[in-house]
Parts: C-alpha cells; structure tokens; sequence
C-alpha cells in the first residue's frame, strides 16, 4: 500500500465541514489521504484514528485521518461528495476517537446531509448575485 497527502480531498472536506456547520469536527485534526495497491473489492473509502488507551499512553488528542482508495476517483464528484460526508459522519460529536456506527451512517442520513450541503452552497452562491 501507498498512502500520499490529498490536498484537493483536504479542501472539499474543509468546505463539507464548514457548510455544514459540524463544528465538533476539528479540521486541523483530520487529514484526507489517496491510498494506492488496496485490494478490496468495494471499498471506496476508510477512516482511521488512534485508539483511546494509545492516546492516553502517547499523552495526545483523538487525530482521524480519511483514506481515499482508488475507485473513489471513478466516481462523479456528486458522489464524491456522498463519500467524504459518509466518512466525516462516522467522526462522532465527541472528536475522542471513537466512531459512529453504520445504524447511523447510513445512505438514508448520508443523503439528507448531502442534499443540505447541496441547499446551502446553492443559496450561498444566488445571495452572491444579490
């Protein structure tokens, strides 16, 4: 496996976390990664922290990084979108490094929160032209 930095991916979960309000996301503790050579079949992307016990034994905060595999690259940027909402999801209110479950990141929830995100950049782009 290959991992490298995606600024790119980076910007639009920035934007996805600052649209959508989740403010106990904390952007400078999550970082966004294209990983090469995977050979799951489909998985398109993962997010990662350290555990609780080796944060306490490493004496540091709860970091998440999201890793982008590369059949996420074949998909529309709509889709796109879905997935890095679906994974920044998973981060729960507590930012501890712990991680919401599937009965709530779901493509029901994943949804409503695209189609906000959605909303609000389509309002913020007409008041521009106000």
């Amino acid at each position: 496996m290959k991992y490298e930095f995606a600024l790119d991916l980076q910007q639009r979960m920035i934007d996805i976390v600052n649209t959508l309000n989740m403010k106990h996301i904390d952007i400078m503790r999550v970082k966004c990664f294209r990983s090469f050579g995977s050979s799951t079949k489909r998985t398109l992307a993962r997010c990662h922290t350290v555990g609780k016990l080796m944060q306490k034994a490493m004496g540091m905060p709860a970091y998440y990084a999201i890793e982008f595999l590369e059949k996420f690259e074949k998909l529309s940027k709509k889709d796109q979108d879905k997935v890095i909402i679906h994974e920044l999801m998973h981060i729960p209110k507590t930012f501890g490094g712990g991680f919401r479950q599937h009965d709530f990141v779901c493509e029901e929830n994943v949804e409503v929160m695209h189609e906000h995100y959605v909303n609000l950049k389509t309002d913020r782009k007409l008041g521009a032209f106000n």
